[in-house]
């Protein structure tokens, strides 16, 4: 049963052909057996799913099924949910338990979802390979035995659905934590549009870059995932009045009575990507012109200066956001001799290194010495690839490029934090530019490990994003199933 996709599995639970509670068993069993190895969750919810799949499966039976009614999905432990602890990956925060649900978990229970738990996460968010958890980083479980990062920061959510312990879940993307280790877990990672998904009720990071979105094994299944997340919330002032709709179908590659035409940003030619990347992105682009699209170089002249305006940004915005962790109200609290000495203390224990670098960085940037010559920088080179984007889709309809350099790296790799920041190098400019962004498995390398291409899109493009994402994977015809990637 692991081995069905959300759509396989809707299509068996309608007609009866499986239950909900048969389908949750067969996860929880996966997880019970692999979940310590993976290292993919935080904190699993048994009964709350077989409460969940019992509910789903009277729905069935009464013939009022819900969207979504008995899938059984990770959310990523960022979400906060009501009465289940909700940690970010923090010690800061390992003991909390919220009593309120985020707009999307709420949106999933909603739709029916069954919550298997809480998926592992880098802390706060912050991070490359999920290495920053104060619980452990997740496990890629592709060549599991070689121990490779699972991507991060939604590295334990790729590592449940490419295992098999989920069959969907939730990511955010602030940098590119859906799409990078969804590429190199061989999954569909989906970065909508900024404003489409609320962001209420989810961890903060950096507001202004922070985006939910959905992970998923097929392009359609990403697509029903994203319609139950999509949708205007009061709640969120940067919520947009834009819904998404799953079934729209997938549309030729010719439209409009023209050809569909593809940008290929020409600042990335010279930027150095593994063999195997460069022969599928070529393989995928010939697969495509045999359908008739039409490939053009565009330019975005400050795409190569994202990656430092981004860790400019973000971090300015995650040390006002984190500061509310005072060990006051909720959290960890480490008594000192005075308030500030608590303060202190509370925050040196717990914050992981990473976390307290990017603080640093944040308040230096917008001290009043730095802030006209860091900070606002970084918000013009903003606006510039925001515009320079604009400009690029008056050419063409949608763009192509790598989601990563290469395949998953070992756990253990010897990294700066420059080198580990680089790896966002494909990713970040969409954030910045609040575009919507899909990584599709784009086939093989020679070491058996996947790669992923990026579609990236105009702003409420979403559909269109997945529509070509569609294509690419059909053409990639990646074997991802659970069973096939852990031969068991």
């Amino acid at each position: 049963m692991i081995d069905l996709t959300i759509t396989e599995a809707l299509e068996k639970l309608k007609s009866r052909e499986i239950s909900a509670t048969e389908l949750t068993h067969a996860y929880l069993d996966r997880i019970e057996k692999y979940g310590a190895d993976l290292n993919c969750y935080i904190t699993t919810t048994p009964e709350r799913a077989l409460s969940d799949a019992t509910a789903s499966d009277a729905r069935y039976a009464a013939g009022t099924a819900l969207p979504l009614d008995g899938i059984p999905i990770a959310m990523k432990d960022l979400f906060a949910t009501r009465n289940i602890r909700t940690t970010a990956a923090s010690h800061m925060l390992e003991n909390f338990v919220p009593q309120y649900e985020s707009t999307v978990s709420q949106k999933f229970i909603d739709a029916g979802t069954v919550l298997l738990g809480k998926s592992n996460l880098d802390e706060f968010a912050m991070g490359t390979f999920s290495k920053t958890s104060y619980f452990g980083a997740p496990v890629n479980p592709w060549h599991i035995e070689q121990k490779l990062t699972a991507g991060g920061s939604s590295g334990g959510t790729t590592s449940a659905v490419a295992s098999g312990l989920a069959i969907g879940g939730t990511g955010t993307d602030t940098g590119g934590s859906i799409r990078f280790p969804s590429a190199i877990t061989g999954l569909v990672g989906m970065k909508p549009t900024y404003g489409l998904c609320s962001r209420w009720g989810c961890v903060a990071f950096a507001s202004s870059l922070d985006t939910p979105g959905p992970i998923a094994r097929t392009v359609d299944d990403a697509a029903l995932l994203l319609a139950a997340m999509a949708g205007h919330d009061s709640k969120d002032s940067t919520s947009a009045d834009a819904g998404f709709n799953a079934h729209t179908p997938i549309l030729p590659i010719l439209g409009d009575g023209k050809k569909l035409r593809i940008g290929i940003i020409k600042e990335f030619a010279n930027v150095e990507i593994s063999p195997d990347m460069k022969h599928l992105f070529e393989s995928r682009i010939s697969d495509l012109k045999s359908l008739g699209a039409e490939f053009i170089d565009i330019s975005i002249p400050n795409i190569l200066d994202a990656l430092a305006a981004y860790y400019i940004i973000a971090p300015a915005e995650a040390s006002s956001n984190l500061a509310r962790y005072d060990g006051m109200r909720y959290g960890l609290r480490v008594d000192g001799t005075d308030l500030i000495d608590t303060y202190k203390k509370t925050r040196a224990a717990g914050f992981g290194t990473e976390v307290q670098r990017r603080m640093i960085i944040g308040t230096a940037v917008l001290s009043s010495e730095s802030y006209e010559v860091y900070f606002m920088q970084a918000a013009r080179v903003r606006r510039m690839i925001a515009d320079s984007f604009n400009a690029a889709f008056e050419q063409c309809d949608l763009i192509l490029c790598p989601a990563s350099a290469g395949t998953a790296l070992p756990l253990d790799s010897d990294l700066s934090p420059l080198e580990y920041y680089a790896l966002d190098l494909f990713t970040v400019a969409m954030n910045l530019a609040g575009i919507p962004a899909c990584s599709v498995p784009a086939g093989l390398a020679q070491n058996g490990l996947p790669l992923g291409i990026q579609v990236v899109g105009r702003r409420f493009d979403d559909m269109r994003v997945m529509q070509l994402a569609k294509h690419i994977e059909q053409f990639a015809g990646v074997d991802n199933r659970p069973t096939k990637i852990m031969g068991k």
